[in-house]
């Protein structure tokens, strides 16, 4: 859908924003409180994730049973889901803050795509981009995660041209640009010349 959300932007001679954003540390730092609200969201029972405990052993010593609330287990099953719950919740927040991108003949995209810690923002308007990434830095640092700007990419079109003069920031960091370093999204490279 982004391939072609670009492909279309050039051939129609539209504008368009394509943000990727990068998830650090993803399974580690969501906060048990998001995940207890996404799942009251969803009218799971309150109990279902509560009291969440861990502890860890070595050949010498086991630790005594310790609270935790950050962080998702890995390995568990039900993780991805609670990952995703979680992730939905700042989503929804933010949708609000851009309309769907115009691809040219009637057809529009949402503003925002999500594939587990991978999030990407598709606007035509610029505003719109920039509006999208302070919502989603500030709702981000409440709730204490953060994107990775350095593993997360940029590319703006404008009137069916790569633009390199327009760049974003997430975490008062720069984003590269795919000109400046390709990224790799649902197994297609993206650079200026594509």
């Amino acid at each position: 859908m982004i391939w072609e959300a670009i492909q279309r932007a050039k051939s129609e001679k539209l504008n368009l924003d394509v943000v990727w954003l990068d998830l650090a540390n993803a399974y580690g730092s969501v906060p048990h409180e998001m995940i207890q609200l996404a799942l009251r969201m969803h009218h799971v029972p309150d109990d279902y994730f509560s009291e969440f405990c861990m502890r860890f052993s070595t050949n010498e010593y086991t630790t005594k049973w310790i609270n935790l609330e950050v962080g998702i287990a890995m390995g568990c099953t039900i993780s991805p889901i609670l990952f995703v719950m979680a992730m939905e919740v700042i989503l929804k927040a933010a949708e609000g803050s851009a309309g769907p991108a115009n691809l040219g003949g009637g057809c529009s995209m949402p503003p925002l795509k999500a594939f587990m810690d991978n999030t990407t923002i598709i606007c035509s308007k610029e505003d719109e981009t920039r509006r999208m990434l302070t919502r989603l830095d500030v709702l981000m640092s409440w709730y204490r995660m953060e994107f990775k700007p350095k593993k997360s990419r940029s590319l703006s079109i404008r009137k069916g041209k790569v633009d390199e003069t327009t760049t974003f920031t997430v975490a008062e960091q720069h984003i590269p640009t795919v000109s400046q370093e390709p990224v790799k999204s649902f197994g297609r490279w993206y650079d200026s010349s594509r």
